[in-house]
């Protein structure tokens, strides 16, 4: 008999996947039966295999990370999903968490981590990499753009955070498959809640957040 978990990898990078593959495989207690490289993929994936679990990242084209988390969760309430990520920011953990998602760890964490966090979720634990939320020094100051943010819808939030990477409009529409007006009515919505006339400015809060390099 099979007893071994059964996971589904999310990530838009091959070369990513096949890594975390290999790492999994490394064991003897876990099984990759199924990879997506974008959102939509995955849920149709999730629903056919019905793993015990999906390691999924958060940037991906299409609907994106939280938004694949949200609705799986929708369809099962009772789905395990653990985030690996590049971003090590309290807000992109917080809005994982809040979406659904049971665990979140970075993809720089050590290989441990993964097998560690695996089985703390199959357990009924919720885990999240030690040393990642954090808060202090400037972030203090920007608690109420923080709140804002927070307050984002799953899209609100991905059409943020690459405006604050400095995409326009168009390239945004492009990675997330929308069309440009929409993208631009986002970006209104947006600029209205922060209470900011540009991207610049945009930019500024996302640094002072710790969301993106200075």
């Amino acid at each position: 008999m099979n007893n071994k978990i059964k996971i589904v990898l999310v990530d838009d990078h091959l070369v990513v996947r096949a890594g975390f593959k290999m790492l999994l495989a490394a064991g003897d207690s876990v099984e990759v039966i199924g990879e997506a490289e974008r959102g939509e993929q995955a849920i149709q994936l999730y629903q056919e295999l019905q793993p015990d679990m999906l390691v999924m990242d958060l940037s991906m084209p299409g609907i994106g990370g939280l938004e694949t988390i949200r609705r799986i969760i929708q369809r099962d309430s009772e789905a395990r999903i653990l985030v690996f990520s590049v971003h090590h920011e309290q807000v992109y953990v917080s809005r994982a968490l809040a979406a659904g998602a049971q665990g979140y760890i970075t993809k720089n964490s050590a290989p441990g981590i993964l097998a560690e966090a695996i089985a703390a979720i199959m357990a009924g634990q919720q885990y999240v990499e030690r040393g990642l939320v954090k808060g202090g020094g400037e972030e203090q100051q920007y608690t109420g753009y923080h709140a804002i943010i927070a307050g984002f819808s799953a899209r609100e939030f991905d059409v943020f955070s690459l405006l604050a990477q400095g995409l326009t409009v168009h390239k945004i529409a492009d990675q997330l498959c929308l069309g440009h007006k929409t993208v631009a009515n986002y970006a209104t919505q947006i600029k209205k809640k922060l209470q900011v006339d540009t991207t610049t400015e945009l930019a500024h809060i996302a640094v002072n957040l710790g969301m993106t390099a200075r």
